[in-house]
This record gives structure tokens, C-alpha cells and sequence, in this order.
């Protein structure tokens, strides 16, 4: 473990020596971002998950820093380059790009002019050039003079020599270290994006029209745009350049490199300009090109992360036995039912819509289904159908016990032609299986989602053009922290559930599925060892976030670590009770001085966790399920109108704006500048996905399926709106040219830059939705 890395890591984060290095040890020991964050953090002083993950992430880019600094020492040893002044500047660059630069003149090349010209014996010439930059050169130059009729070597004129020697010292400035830093630090602050149509596809690249005649200073760019000129320029409809001011660029060149006034000098000025132009401008660019994908990768990555956070995390209904409906029209609507557990206990196809005798018919299984299954909630996808299926449902006349209530089905089809569906319902068709699904996904969201790439669940944005093994790793962050934030039941989850547990994978995840048919339900979380590959190592990060309920330690379906069972067997014995009563009575635990059981290894925090969990021993941190119901009567676009105030839920986050669906089976889009009365910078801090929400309809595209929507509480333009279904914003409204001044704040902030200066409309940000 490096010293400097760690001092680096405190710096950068704001962190303690003692806080990095104590994670950083805890990471060699084996443990997880989660173990760590929950049962360490005496060691860590308290770090949440958040900033351990950034810890072990700087460790492994600091780690592929090191290695490529490695690699080139080798590289430069072996090749008999590396002199003391060159190790020490190897030895202080402190990132990759200027680990590069120093590297750059001594990198292998491919044959370029300067290697032709110093060929010819022109680097005396180039030397000469740049030592005497206030004398004549032509007298210099014409020693350099060569006949041959080989042209490699020829050198026939003294234009020739001077050409060659400027190709000579026009490498020698692009690979100067001083200089690419400069340059590079130019690009950073004063470059700009420039976008153009491709020739003639103005037509077939319409949805891309914003970016046609486009520029915006490269550091202010937002994410979304920049990801969406790439693709267009990826799909052959757009081409884009970075650049800076060349004439800014090639000054600075000037004053590192020129020092005389005379004809050498003029050399040198000629050498600048190609050597921008031809060799350290396009490095740049490239560069340019590579670091800011990295950024607007990571602030996608990053909307795609809180999004699917919100979504893993919402509220589950709980074991609860459940009908749940996948709507179709001609096909029918495929029925399954569930029990408590979220087992299949029967299928079954109806057909309403088709004719009153089909309706009467489906109304009659809907019914008789209900009473045989005692079924207590109806979940029904949301996709095609889904509307009209919820009427048929509502006016079905069941008790006003059974919640009724719409689910998002993304991603529903793709889990039901996987092979986890295949494997759990081999003798069901994929109809049967997407139900399935839907109900399980009200029942409880987590568990069901897990069994999803997070790529096809539908909350990001561009996930397609992003870095595909930082978004994994990222996305499966996530899905760590969720399931092990809610806990694990060991005896009823799912393989595909348990492989996030903290401390398990694949391998191990089956095992104890396989243990637990072989063997019947565990009893104990000690039995848990007897797992095939479950070593010590593996038991102590896993075995605090698997609940066992009813087992046969009382703190086995807790969040107590099992390595704690006994300081609170102590606590139990201190209050004159049993575990049991412990759990059981608050006035027994506030008999207990925490600071009584403070050791070199456990202190407050810890003592704090265990008591809160003694009060609600494997609590579900979600947050309760309530019924949410779309405005009756708007199931279609169509129906939709200017000015219509109605419930949504929000499904998406992006970073120009929220995507909410109001039940017409198309999300509107509240651009960021409609998400509130005032000023909105980053539309996660007003939003989540999941949300219940209360929009105004602004537009109505009905040709293009596009919806403009607002959750401000009074329109900057006076009209009135009018109610459709319950709810509404909290929140005054302002006087209107503080309105005016806001949105048009809010409007600058989307557009940047933008080179033909023009208002977007409020369909600006559904043009880029499409483009997800």
C-alpha cells in the first residue's frame, strides 16, 4: 500500500489519513463496501457507503496508474532511454495524461517526417535553426544539400533542408512536455464543440435538427447533449469538431519556443504553426474527445445510479396473495395468481372488450378467481391494454378490500424469455411468466428487478453509448447497496437475489439454494457454514444482511451481526432478562448503559445500531406501500388537453427534465424548467423515480405521441388549469416577473451556448428522449 496514494485519497476527499487507510486495509482483507459501511465503523470513523466506494475507486485508478507507469520504466529501460531526469519526472506525474506526456517523445512511433528528415541527416540543421533564431540559415542550410536518385535520401534544394528540419523541430515541440500541458490545459478551459448535419441527411436525421448548426464551450456542455451529438455522429447524421482558438493556441506555442526576430526565427514561427495544426491540435482534440465522454459517462452513469436506486427501493407491497394481469387486446389478458410467497397457483387467459359476452365471461373468472385464491391486491402491467383492462377490473365489483393498482412492466418481457424464467416456470410459455412478474414486482420490487440486467429496466439515459463496463460495475454498486441496505430472507430468495448479498457471487448464491431444497430451511444462521464454498471469510460479510425468521437465535432474523450475539447475550443477562424479553420491552433496553459495553473493537455507533435494531429487529427501511390511481377517464393521448391538471408517477429522471406517466401509454416530458416555481440546476433534487406527482398538460403532440407537461403550481402565461383525478403541488406562487426572469434563467441553463442563439420549444427535451 503506497503512503502517497492514501495522503493523496485523504486530500482529494476530504477525508482523515487513519479514515483512507483503515478502509484501504479492510478492502485487502477481503470486505465490502457494505460490510464495511454497516459493521466497521469504528474502524472507518463512520464513513457512509458512499464515500467508501470513492475510496476504492481511487485506490484502483491510482493502482492502473502505477502499473502504466511500471510498464513504461520497462519499456524505457529496455530500449536504454531512461536517464535520472527522466525518472523523476516519470516518478512525479501524478495522472495518467501527464504520465503520457512525459512518455510522448520516446513512445514507439509509426515512421513520421521527422523520423524521414533526421534520416537525412537534418537534425544538426533543426538544431541549428532553433539555437540561432536571429541569423540567416540559407548559407547553414545549403551544407545539408544531397543528390541522390534515392529518394529517402535525397535533400535537393535548400527549401528541402529547411522543410525537413522544421518537420524535425514541429515533432519536437508537439512532444514537449511544458508545452501538451499547456495546450492541454487551453482545451480544457477554452475549447469549443462545434456539430454540423452530414451532407445531405438533414431529412433522415431530423431527430437530431438541434444539434445541425450547434457550438457550446466543451467544460459547460451538459451530459445528455453531448452524449446525443456522439450518437448522432456515430449514426453517420452529424460530424463535430472540438477546437480552440488556434491563433490563442499557436502564441503560446510562440512564446515557449520563439526567441530571435530573424530568418531562423521565421523557421520556427512556420515549425508552431504546422506542429499545432498537424500534430499537438489533433492530439489535443483526441484527447479532448477521450476525457470528455469520460465525464458526461459518469454523469449519466450517475442519473442511471439515483434512478434505479429509487426504483429498487420502492415501496413493496409485502407477502400478500395477488392477481396479477399482463393486458393484451386480440390476445387476451393473461391472468395469473400468486400466493403469499409469490408462487404460481393457476393461470388462465380472458378477453374483455371483445363483446358483452366475452365481458361477462371474464368477469366471471375474475371473480371466482378472487374468492377461490382470497386474493387481496391486482397488479396490471402498464403496457398496451392497460387502461382499458383497469376499467374492466374496477367495474368488475369486487370488494373494496382488493387494491387494484397499475405496475410498471419494463423489462418484463425480457425477463420472461431469460433463462432464470426458463428455470423457475420451465413449463409455462413466456405469456405466463411476464405476469408473473408484473405480480412480483408489486409484491416486492427488489427481489423481482434483481433478476434483470438494470440496463433493460428503463431508467437511464443513453445507457446504450456509455462506458459498458463502468456502467455495470456502477449499476451493480447499486444493486449491492439495495439489497443488503433491505436484507435477504435466506429461506425464500431467489439465487438471483443472494448473489448480491455482501460477501457472496454466483457460486455461492446456488449453494445455498441447493442446501436449502437438499435440506429443508436453515434453522440458524451458524448452519449457513455448512454450505459448500462458505469459508469464514464469506460467512462474516454475508451473514448480517440474511435474515432467518424464527430461527433458532432470536437475533437470526435481525441485523445484529452474529459476531455481537454475545455482547447482547450480556446486555439480556445485565437486564435481568432473556434476548426475548429484551427484544420485546423498551423499558429493559433503556435500562442499558451503551457506554458499559464500549471495547477496543466496538464502540458507540455500533452500540447505537444494535439497540435500534433491538427495537425493530429486521426492519424493512422502505418506505410503506400505498395505492396509487391514475385520473379516470384519461387512458388515451387523445384524451389529454391543454391546461388538464392530473396524477402521474415519475419513471424517469434525465438530466434536462422527468419523464412521468399519467396512464395514456406515453410518458410527458416536465423539462427542468417546468419541474418547479423556482430555479431548478439538477431535476434529482426536485425528483425520483417513483414519485407521485401532480402536472399540468402544456402540448399535445398526438401525431408525434409527444407530451409536454408542468409541475409548477400557477402558469407563467395565466391560464387557468383544470382538475382531472385527486391530488395536488404544495407551494405559493410568485409574483410573474419573477416567474419570467426564472424561466428564462432555466431555459439559458438547458440551452448553453447554443451557436444559433434560439428559445427551444418545450418539446426540446422529448426530441432528445426520443434519443435514449
Amino acid at each position: 500500500m503506497i503512503e502517497s496514494h492514501i495522503l493523496k485519497i485523504a486530500d482529494e476527499l476530504n477525508l482523515s489519513k487513519e479514515q483512507v487507510l483503515a478502509t484501504a486495509r479492510l478492502f485487502d482483507e477481503g470486505a465490502t463496501v457494505p460490510f464495511i459501511a454497516r459493521y466497521r465503523k469504528e474502524a472507518t470513523g463512520q464513513l457512509d457507503e458512499v464515500e467508501i466506494t470513492a475510496i476504492r475507486d481511487r485506490l484502483a485508478d491510482l493502482k492502473a496508474l502505477e502499473d502504466r507507469r511500471t510498464s513504461i520504466i520497462k519499456s524505457l529501460e529496455e530500449r536504454k532511454l531512461m536517464t535520472d531526469d527522466l525518472r523523476a519526472k516519470i516518478d512525479g506525474a501524478e495522472s495518467v495524461a501527464s504520465l503520457e506526456d512525459v512518455y510522448q517523445p520516446y513512445r514507439p512511433k509509426r515512421r513520421t517526417r521527422a523520423m524521414i528528415a533526421k534520416e537525412k541527416g537534418l537534425t544538426e540543421l533543426a538544431n541549428f535553426i532553433f539555437e540561432n533564431q536571429g541569423k540567416p540559415i540559407d548559407d547553414e542550410a545549403a551544407k545539408f544539400i544531397v543528390e541522390s536518385e534515392e529518394e529517402d535520401k535525397a535533400v535537393p534544394d535548400i527549401e528541402a533542408a529547411l522543410k525537413g528540419a522544421r518537420d524535425i523541430l514541429a515533432e519536437q515541440f508537439s512532444d514537449d512536455t511544458d508545452a501538451r500541458l499547456e495546450i492541454r490545459q487551453l482545451f480544457e478551459k477554452e475549447a469549443i464543440l462545434k456539430s454540423q448535419v452530414m451532407f445531405e441527411k438533414e431529412e433522415e436525421g431530423s431527430k437530431y435538427k438541434d444539434y445541425f448548426d450547434f457550438s457550446e464551450p466543451l467544460a459547460q456542455i451538459p451530459s445528455h447533449r453531448l452524449l446525443a451529438i456522439r450518437r448522432g455522429a456515430s449514426e453517420g447524421f452529424l460530424y463535430f469538431r472540438i477546437q480552440v482558438d488556434e491563433e490563442l493556441a499557436t502564441g503560446m506555442m510562440k512564446k515557449r519556443f520563439l526567441s530571435g526576430n530573424g530568418p531562423a526565427a521565421e523557421q520556427i514561427n512556420l515549425a508552431i504553426e504546422d506542429s499545432f495544426k498537424r500534430l499537438l491540435g489533433p492530439s489535443m482534440e483526441t484527447d479532448a474527445r477521450l476525457s470528455s465522454k469520460k465525464r458526461a459517462d459518469e454523469q449519466a452513469i450517475k442519473v442511471f445510479m439515483d434512478n434505479l436506486r429509487e426504483l429498487l427501493l420502492a415501496s413493496p407491497l409485502g407477502q400478500m396473495r395477488v392477481m396479477a394481469i399482463d393486458p393484451g387486446f386480440r390476445t387476451g389478458c393473461k391472468v395469473v395468481c400468486l400466493d403469499a410467497q409469490g408462487a404460481l397457483v393457476h393461470n388462465t387467459v380472458i378477453y374483455p372488450g371483445m363483446g358483452e359476452r366475452k365481458d361477462e365471461e371474464a368477469r366471471n373468472v375474475v371473480l371466482a378467481l378472487c374468492h377461490q385464491f382470497e386474493i387481496q391486491a391486482i397488479a396490471i402491467g402498464n403496457g398496451t391494454a392497460s387502461r382499458e383492462t383497469e376499467d374492466f377490473i374496477r367495474k368488475c365489483g369486487l370488494p373494496s378490500s382488493i387494491s387494484i393498482v397499475m405496475v410498471n412492466e419494463s423489462g418484463a418481457s425480457i425477463y420472461s424469455a431469460s433463462e432464470v424464467a426458463r428455470e423457475e416456470f420451465p413449463d409455462q410459455d413466456i405469456t405466463v411468466r411476464g405476469a408473473v412478474s408484473i405480480g412480483r414486482r408489486l409484491m416486492d420490487p427488489l427481489a423481482e428487478l434483481v433478476k434483470l440486467d438494470p440496463k433493460s429496466i428503463g431508467v437511464g439515459q443513453y445507457q446504450h453509448d456509455i462506458d459498458e463496463f463502468k456502467l455495470k460495475g456502477s449499476l451493480d454498486d447499486v444493486v449491492v447497496s439495495c439489497v443488503n441496505a433491505v436484507g435477504v430472507e435466506v429461506n425464500t430468495a431467489s439465487k438471483e437475489l443472494l448473489k448480491y448479498v455482501s460477501g457472496l457471487n454466483t457460486r455461492l448464491a446456488e449453494s445455498i439454494v441447493t442446501t436449502r431444497t437438499q435440506n429443508g430451511p436453515f434453522r440458524s444462521r451458524k448452519e449457513l457454514l455448512k454450505v459448500a464454498g462458505m469459508g469464514p471469510k464469506s460467512f462474516e460479510q454475508s451473514a448480517g444482511f440474511m435474515r432467518i425468521r424464527g430461527g433458532a437465535h432470536p437475533l437470526d432474523g435481525s441485523a445484529v451481526h452474529p459476531e455481537r450475539y454475545e455482547l447482547v447475550e450480556q446486555m439480556a443477562s445485565d437486564a435481568n432478562c432473556s434476548i426475548e424479553e429484551l427484544l420485546a420491552s423498551d423499558s429493559r433496553r433503556k435500562q442499558l448503559k451503551l457506554e458499559k459495553y464500549v471495547s477496543d473493537d466496538v464502540g458507540l455507533p455500533t452500540l447505537q445500531d444494535i439497540m435500534a435494531e433491538l427495537a425493530k429487529p429486521g426492519r424493512d427501511p422502505r418506505e410503506k406501500f400505498e395505492v396509487f390511481s391514475f385520473a379516470e377517464g384519461i387512458n388515451e393521448i387523445e384524451d389529454l388537453s391543454e391546461g388538464l391538471r392530473l396524477p402521474g408517477i415519475v419513471t424517469n429522471v434525465a438530466a434536462f427534465g422527468a419523464f412521468v406517466d399519467v396512464g395514456v401509454h406515453q410518458d410527458g416530458l416536465v423539462h427542468v424548467s417546468e419541474l418547479s416555481d423556482e430555479f431548478v440546476k439538477d431535476p434529482s433534487e426536485v425528483v425520483k423515480v417513483q414519485q407521485r406527482v401532480q402536472v399540468t398538460v402544456l402540448e399535445v403532440d398526438v401525431p408525434r405521441k409527444r407530451i409536454s407537461l408542468s409541475m409548477k403550481t400557477q402558469r407563467e402565461n395565466g391560464k387557468p388549469h383544470h382538475n382531472a383525478g385527486r391530488g395536488g403541488n404544495k407551494g405559493g406562487s410568485s409574483g410573474k416577473q419573477q416567474r419570467d426572469n426564472r424561466q428564462r434563467q432555466n431555459n439559458r441553463h438547458d440551452r448553453g451556448q447554443h451557436s444559433r442563439g434560439n428559445k427551444p420549444s418545450k418539446s426540446f427535451g422529448n426530441s432528445l428522449g426520443d434519443l435514449f
